[in-house]
């Protein structure tokens, strides 16, 4: 294997590292970007004292750690403080604020195995609670607990001591247990049960039928909106959240299954007046066995290309 091959093996891999570093796809692909750049340059020094994958996780840590020398830390709407109740009254946009972004599965590549060991690192509560960590805490607890790599060497990464490492891991675990919802603790229905809750949200969704999606959500669900700050909380909220937002009438919206950070998600396009649907939003659903106690619809049509969607499309789907 060449070594532009041995790259191309990773890279599913390193953007997942770099997007868990940096809450943003796109931050995270840039990041990738700049890894291969520095390995090509770096290649004749390699002395293969360990594995190209370990060589490039390595060059992709320092650039994430260079990255967020000059960034800050990218939120959902409900790290900014209580719910909004009224959904005529909606914050407006922030050009301060950076928001975190979803991951599209299918960039972790084809091997199912992956997606499914990946899963817990990568669903959006833990991406969130990352963004709290300091930089360097945040590598120690990536390196240390998603990539197992031994307190040796992710010392000799950050330049520190093992007893160092150990400490920041102890302290990002605190935080972490700390800042994790409690829904995260709480398991998924069964595949069958699953399949069926997504199926009638998405059709309640379609046709705005509230009713459905009031038997749907949970009584403490969250609806949140990035790039809007107003957030909702309580089935209550959030239905009249929906009754105010969703257009009546049939043929007014049309939802796609997805799946990001390992867990089911729709694309949602909105029916425009040259009579094209167009991107919307990727609301990323979080499901436990009492209902959907989350969702996180990011209002970004940019989105819709990593997860090989159109911008627009002419038609219902079938």
């Amino acid at each position: 294997m060449n070594l532009e091959e041995e790259f191309a093996q990773h890279r599913g891999g390193l953007v997942a590292h770099c997007y868990r570093m940096l809450g943003s796809l796109h931050d995270a692909e840039d990041a990738v970007q700049e890894t291969y750049l520095r390995a090509w340059r770096g290649h004749a020094d390699f002395e293969q004292r360990s594995s190209v994958k370990t060589w490039l996780y390595r060059i992709a840590t320092n650039v994430c750690l260079n990255s967020l020398q000059h960034s800050s830390r990218r939120v959902v709407p409900s790290a900014l403080g209580a719910p909004g109740h009224d959904p005529g009254e909606l914050q407006p946009q922030s050009p301060e604020l950076t928001w975190l972004e979803p991951f599209p599965d299918p960039m972790l590549g084809a091997d199912p195995a992956a997606v499914v060991g990946d899963r817990q690192s990568l669903r959006l509560a833990m991406v969130a609670a990352l963004q709290h960590l300091p930089p360097r805490q945040r590598a120690v607890l990536i390196l240390r607990e998603v990539l197992t790599w031994p307190a040796v060497e992710v010392a000799a990464l950050l330049d520190t001591t093992t007893a160092a490492v150990n400490s920041s891991l102890q302290r990002a675990r605190a935080e972490l247990a700390r800042l994790k919802p409690a829904e995260e603790d709480l398991s998924e229905p069964d595949e069958p049960v699953r399949r069926a809750l997504l199926d009638r949200f998405a059709a309640a969704f379609e046709n705005k039928d509230l009713v459905a999606l009031e038997g749907l959500l949970t009584a403490d669900t969250r609806w949140e909106m990035p790039p809007i700050p107003t957030w909702f909380s309580g089935r209550a909220d959030v239905l009249r959240l929906l009754d105010a937002k969703l257009s009546p009438g049939p043929n007014q919206r049309i939802v796609v299954e997805v799946s990001a950070n390992g867990q089911p998600a729709f694309a949602l396009y909105v029916r425009g007046r040259d009579g094209l649907f167009h991107a919307h939003s990727i609301k990323v659903l979080t499901l436990t066995k009492a209902g959907i106690s989350a969702v996180l619809a990011f209002h970004n049509p940019a989105l819709f290309p990593a997860f090989g969607l159109p911008i627009s499309r002419s038609k219902e789907k079938s």
